[in-house]
């Protein structure tokens, strides 16, 4: 009987990987960070981890694409029931610490749509400083979010996609205007550059040290996070053991081009010490004010009054908030149950407890829904009263993204070469066909993993930053242990 599924072309995944990798927030935050000189990172990162990893990734998918438990399952297949379990907990754990990120992170696009500005540094709640306001807030917005999502109320996840393609909107804006300032000022740089040293030297203080610098390719890193969800489409494709391939070449190719491509254009328009170096800026609402200083430097650029300048940069970043506010909103009610449905119902029911497995009338683990939100709630409060300043706060949080979502790549790519080892499975797309080809990219991106990780747990307690050092390295240290004990527990109680 012939197939007329219709199979996905080699543009059509291009597409989709550019779409799930590519984040313009991520080039604002790299600009923040290391100014041109993120640049070289993001195309290491390129080079040592994305291209690489992604063609381990489609392995796992076409070779186990049986398998509901997608993380759980590629990890179980491979090295066994024990590790799956907790390596999967410590992926669960990375999107519990988006999570605590966004529920604080949300309110900084909305109040830049309403106001035109972050307006959340002058929030006073009850006598509360602005960031434990802040913090007030998330726990909210947290207990709403899951008890609406917990009654199978998901469409307003749909609100995601609408932001999405006001974020690709945003994008051509962006890139629109970079290009025309640069034209109209004759190829002058707001941020200029300085020789080779412009783009191996931050102009931030904080990325001063060697320590400092390595440390940030942990940021590059994440900013080519979720390759892993693309390995469940192989099967999908027209051809697949050629255009697989060569939609991870050519995705590479263009979301490095486009990430370096960015963060160049930011010096265009952004002055690193006079629009970045303020106190009032941090890692939440960089992209709202680079928006902003864009529209304003452009209006004067093309001879507006400054007043027209002022009110092109206020609707950039409006703009910008809006499209942020919708974006996180869609991502945030889905991230509330996916991962955790997809983990709780794709590993062994006899590892959890009854009331964890158990589905209420919508379809939603709404217990573990809760005790999900409770540990947010937590965190959110323990950070946010901790007593520090709006930078350190979006900080530490965007660390704590960082971490928790790289060190779950540490299983996959450390499980690999043992999943090779299985003579049992057929694999419908094969990438690596020499072992010792594959066991030498293996140990190159583990190093990378480990030095990076290592590097950005490091350097806060060399500053003696202990705070923002200890919620850096928390999250998969205490979801890996609690998963460990949890397993252990549960085995020992099935054995009587």
């Amino acid at each position: 009987m012939k197939n007329n599924t219709k199979k996905i072309s080699l543009i059509g995944l291009i597409l989709m990987i550019f779409s799930s990798i590519y984040g313009f927030g991520n080039t604002t935050v790299a600009f923040e960070q290391m100014g041109y000189a993120s640049i070289v990172w993001y195309i290491f990162a390129a080079i040592i981890f994305f291209l690489p990893s992604g063609l381990m990734f489609a392995e796992y998918g076409s070779a186990l694409k049986d398998s509901h438990g997608g993380f759980y399952s590629w990890l179980s297949n491979s090295i066994g029931e024990r590790v799956a379990f907790v390596g999967t907990f410590i992926w669960l754990a990375s999107w519990v610490i988006w999570l605590v990120s966004t529920s604080s992170k949300i309110w900084i696009p909305l109040t830049t749509l309403i106001a035109g500005s972050d307006q959340t540094q002058t929030w006073h709640f009850l006598g509360l400083q602005p960031i434990q306001t802040v913090g007030l807030l998330a726990v909210i917005w947290m207990i709403i979010v899951t008890f609406v999502t917990a009654r199978g109320v998901d469409s307003v996840a749909r609100i995601g996609s609408i932001g999405g393609i006001f974020i690709m909107v945003l994008t051509g804006i962006f890139f629109a205007a970079s290009i025309i300032l640069l034209i109209v000022n004759h190829g002058q740089l707001q941020q200029p550059i300085t020789g080779m040293s412009s783009f191996v030297k931050s102009p931030n203080t904080s990325f001063g040290s060697p320590l400092a610098i390595l440390s940030f390719v942990i940021y590059a890193i994440f900013a080519y996070g979720g390759m892993e969800t693309m390995g469940g489409i192989v099967d999908d494709l027209d051809n697949p053991e050629k255009n697989f391939p060569r939609g991870i070449l050519f995705a590479t190719f263009f979301i490095t081009i486009f990430y370096s491509l960015s963060i160049f254009l930011w010096g265009i328009s952004t002055n690193w010490v006079k629009v970045i170096g303020g106190d009032n800026v941090n890692l939440g609402n960089i992209t709202y004010i680079l928006m902003n200083n864009l529209g304003l430097f452009f209006g004067e650029s093309i001879g507006l009054s400054h007043s027209t300048s002022i009110l092109l940069g206020s609707l950039l970043s409006r703009f910008a908030g809006l499209s942020m506010f919708m974006a996180y909103c869609g991502s945030f009610f889905i991230m509330t149950y996916s991962p955790l449905k997809s983990f709780i119902l794709g590993s062994p029911k006899e590892l959890w407890p009854t009331k964890m497995t158990k589905l209420n009338k919508h379809g939603m683990p709404a217990f573990a829904m809760w005790i999900q939100a409770a540990f947010v709630c937590i965190v959110v409060v323990l950070i946010s009263f901790g007593g520090s300043g709006a930078q350190k706060f979006y900080s530490i949080l965007t660390d704590m993204g960082n971490i928790s979502t790289t060190v779950p790549y540490l299983f996959l790519v450390a499980a690999f070469p043992y999943f090779k080892k299985r003579k049992d499975l057929k694999r419908p797309f094969v990438a690596y066909k020499n072992k010792l080809f594959t066991n030498l990219i293996v140990f190159v991106i583990l190093v990378v993993l480990v030095l990076g990780i290592v590097f950005t747990a490091i350097q806060p307690i060399l500053e003696h930053d202990y705070m923002t050092a200890f919620w850096t390295i928390i999250g998969p240290v205490f979801f890996g242990g609690v998963a460990e004990l949890f397993y252990l527990l549960r085995k020992k109680k099935l054995k009587k």
